[in-house]
């Protein structure tokens, strides 16, 4: 444990970010397996899923939680996968 006062805020400070950084990313996982799910199942609303999922891949690279070639990945993806799922 530090001794100088701002180190121990610094410490405080961090795992408070660290916890909603945490539930940041399980939200955004969640989200995505959500949208393989109905990619792979046979749900009616596919597209709106997929949405939704790539709004909160957004959303985590402007609260810094992925960084933005991550998340352009991740959205690539989901959306080839929407796009064979379409076809078949």
């Amino acid at each position: 444990m530090p001794n100088i006062k701002s180190a121990k805020k610094r410490v405080i400070v961090s795992e408070k970010k660290n916890l909603r950084n945490k539930s940041y990313r399980s939200a955004l996982k969640s989200e995505i397996k959500k949208a393989d799910a109905a990619l792979t199942g046979n749900t009616a609303d596919v597209e709106g899923s997929v949405k939704a999922a790539i709004k909160k891949i957004d959303q985590a690279v402007s609260k810094g939680i992925l960084h933005k070639n991550t998340a352009a990945r991740k959205k690539s993806a989901l959306t080839v996968k929407l796009n064979k799922a379409k076809v078949s």
